[in-house]
């Protein structure tokens, strides 16, 4: 698959299906599993900060192909598969943040529950404040709270389908190509909010491998 691409990749971000294609399913399963129990065990043994930013800056120099050959393939509720949704997360955000920001401070606008606060961005949230959040998520997972950074990111996406559905709503009658991609992209978020939720909760009960 990586050499469909030209590095770095730039990943579309309202795209959030995996990669298909493969020649040997389980080979392809093991090498996930291993790599990211490899990666997150040794990283979190020895939380060196100059590892941990070239962990988070590794799609803007590499682009997302060589992480997507690695774990994009892997089931949603995985080690892998929480990995590659938190590294495609944080470069959606980072391919249009000015989307992501406006879709995640309408969410707080129509939502009430925690989720704002459990997310972590300011009230409101521009564009920066916003890329700084994903940074700061996919550190946590490699020298926080691993739950509580799959939680973080759970809870950003649920605010963001929100203000993508309320958008969705508003677009509905004047532009309606606008608002079919808008609901397919609080779809995909609902989906992903849903998967993370869930490898968080395996998480913590020594569950997710």
């Amino acid at each position: 698959m990586a050499e469909d691409f030209h590095k770095p990749t730039k990943f579309p971000g309202r795209v959030f299906e995996s990669f298909q294609g493969g020649i040997d399913p389980a080979e392809t399963s093991r090498i996930a599993h291993e790599t990211a129990l490899a990666l997150l065990a040794r990283v979190r043994n020895d939380p060196d900060p100059g590892v941990i930013d070239r962990l988070v800056a590794y799609t803007e120099e590499h682009g997302i192909d060589a992480i997507a050959e690695l774990w994009s393939r892997a089931t949603p509720r995985s080690l892998p598969g929480a990995l590659w949704r938190i590294y495609l997360l944080q470069l959606m955000i980072k391919e249009d943040p000015h989307s992501a920001s406006y879709l995640f401070t309408r969410g707080t606008e129509v939502m009430h529950t925690i989720d704002p606060v459990v997310a972590g961005a300011p009230i409101p949230a521009g564009p920066n404040e916003i890329v700084t959040l994903a940074d700061q998520i996919l550190r946590g997972l490699f020298e926080g709270d691993f739950a509580v950074a799959l939680e973080r990111a759970a809870a950003f996406c649920r605010v963001s389908a929100s203000g993508a559905a309320s958008v969705a709503d508003d677009a509905d009658a004047a532009e309606p190509v606008r608002s079919l991609d808008l609901t397919t992209r609080a779809l995909r978020l609902s989906t992903l909010a849903h998967d993370l939720t869930g490898c968080a909760r395996l998480w913590r009960q020594e569950s997710l491998d």
